[in-house]
């Protein structure tokens, strides 16, 4: 794994634009403009080494689903912030019928550097992950134009399309499959991450519809959630975290009406409620209790930094929080600080230091087979939501 510099293509943000990422550029609080996408530089990585972080991730993947199957035996989802029972029923019971209910993709954030010791798992985007469009295209495009011939850790497009086709089997026969993001969303990414896997959903021979989550409504005579021309939604994609929408004002029509093998009048949404047991922070302490040690595995605690305060130091992290909003970093020797918010504490481990930019590797699954990598540097220790996208190449 190597850093490089390179001059940015001619009319680079207008053909990025093109490609779908219309956010090219991150406006700081000061009111300046700096790239988001940043092709000034490129990582380079041999085939060997991408393959053996492959394997990484999708044992990654493996232990998560053991952790949430240890959570729903266990009956923990307190521990997730999940205090009301009916939610927590219906996410068991959305767990026991996985195989009945389409779950697409997902993306690991890892620290890795390609010299000091193995990759290590920083968190699990399970629900609602973004930097799809620039990773699963926009670099596709840019190592065709900069280094024709070459590779690259992506087989996004394709995996997702044949998702698709393999679990359009499980969606209710005779309905489009809504696509659905919060008109809320300023800078178009989620926007435009929907249309791209609407895209994909299309090229499988779904039919679609696009919708925004605030133009859903619902209809109280015959108990469904419908569209702006009172049609029945049956199945929906939703770039939506499931925490805000099971408390949403809709959320208990949400939970009467989860499609977990259910009804005519229920509704399936994509990706299912058991995804929350991956989407949440303490995903990472329940890891740690179950493969203590594990070599891609950092020491997490749900009560408290524990001996981390006094040897490593720990960072702070809301179990429901992203995009680093509420990370805070705690230095070894400190005090140690219990926030008034449930979080996990999981071991202070700088990130990779490439010439003054901190590296963290978004490493892609589809239907849990390793898909694909996008890169984000940041200048600081926390990976936020100015962080830039650095395109990459095997070599």
């Amino acid at each position: 794994m190597k850093r490089h510099t390179i001059d940015p293509r001619p009319g680079w943000q207008s053909t990025v634009e093109e490609q779908g990422v219309i956010y090219p550029l991150t406006r700081y609080p000061d009111g300046s403009l700096r790239p988001y996408w940043d092709e000034s530089a490129y990582y380079a990585f041999s085939l060997p080494e991408v393959e053996a972080l492959e394997e990484v991730v999708e044992e990654l993947h493996r232990m998560s689903l053991a952790a949430a199957a240890h959570i729903v035996e266990t009956g923990r989802f307190a521990d997730l912030g999940i205090h009301d029972p009916q939610l927590a029923g219906l996410v068991a019971e959305s767990w026991h019928r996985r195989a009945e209910q389409p779950s697409v993709y997902g993306r690991f954030d890892l620290r890795y550097d390609g010299e000091a010791g193995p990759a290590k798992l920083l968190e699990y985007n399970a629900d609602t992950p973004t930097s799809l469009v620039e990773a699963a295209s926009a670099q596709w495009f840019w190592m065709e134009d900069r280094f024709p011939g070459a590779d690259q850790w992506n087989s996004l497009h394709e995996r997702l399309v044949d998702a698709w086709r393999t679990q359009a089997a499980l969606l209710p026969p005779g309905t489009p499959l809504y696509f659905a993001h919060s008109a809320g969303d300023e800078l178009g990414e989620d926007l435009m991450t929907v249309a791209y896997l609407r895209e994909t959903a299309e090229q499988a021979g779904l039919r679609t519809e696009a919708i925004s989550m605030e133009d859903i409504g619902w209809e109280g005579l015959s108990g469904r959630f419908v569209d702006k021309r009172f049609r029945f939604i049956r199945s929906c994609f939703k770039l939506y975290p499931w925490e805000w929408l099971v408390t949403d004002r809709f959320g208990p029509h949400v939970l009467d009406t989860l499609d977990n093998g259910g009804g005519t009048g229920s509704t399936l949404w994509i990706e299912p409620a058991w995804k929350m047991l991956l989407s949440n922070k303490a995903l990472l302490a329940v890891l740690w209790e179950l493969f203590p040690g594990h070599p891609h595995l950092l020491p997490a605690y749900l009560d408290g930094p524990r001996e981390l305060a006094r040897t490593t130091g720990y960072v702070a992290k809301p179990l429901l929080g992203r995009e680093g909003a509420g990370v805070t970093v705690h230095p070894p020797g400190e005090e140690p600080v219990l926030r008034d918010e449930p979080c996990c504490y999981q071991e202070l481990v700088p990130l990779p230091d490439f010439d003054g930019n901190r590296v963290v590797l978004g490493t892609w699954v589809v239907e849990g087979e390793s898909a694909g990598l996008g890169i984000r540097e940041s200048a600081g220790l926390v990976t936020d939501e100015y962080a830039r996208f650095i395109p990459h190449v095997i070599l």
